[in-house]
């Protein structure tokens, strides 16, 4: 078995501040089983907050990451631990669902990836967000 360099599994989950100013810096990665075939991993995390940048209201949503990996697979409580760190951060549910999909497609490098950010009602409206990977260019 190769040698895993994981820090963060099996400890107490206490974010700095260093890494809840820069999230990415807390996903951890360890080496697919088989990267000799797609297969697709999904979590569901249906615990997310962040904050509304305006208002600074709470956003609830539950986060779904499905992807197909290639040569690394994301450790699942190093994906927690980066979810919780957007629990104060002032962001938009546009820019907190394209990052969390920027960050882990530097991470992983996946053949492919979704994630969905499906926000609760705030003042009425409830708001889907789905982002993927591979990006498709706009015909815009």
């Amino acid at each position: 078995m190769p040698k895993l360099n994981l820090n963060e599994l099996g400890k107490r989950s206490i974010l700095t501040d260093k890494q809840i100013a820069n999230p990415a810096s807390i996903l951890e990665s360890f080496p697919s089983p088989r990267t000799d075939r797609d297969y697709e991993i999904k979590f569901v995390f249906p615990e997310f907050t962040s904050v509304c940048p305006v208002t600074s209201q709470p956003d609830f949503a539950t986060i779904t990451v499905s992807y197909v990996p290639h040569k690394l697979c994301v450790e699942m409580k190093s994906l927690k631990l980066y979810f919780f760190a957007y629990r104060n951060k002032g962001i938009f549910y546009e820019g907190v669902t394209n990052t969390i999909l920027d960050d882990l497609v530097k991470l992983l490098k996946p053949r492919r990836m979704t994630v969905i950010g499906d926000f609760a009602p705030r003042g009425g409206t409830a708001g889907v967000i789905t982002v993927s990977y591979p990006f498709k260019k706009s015909k815009h």
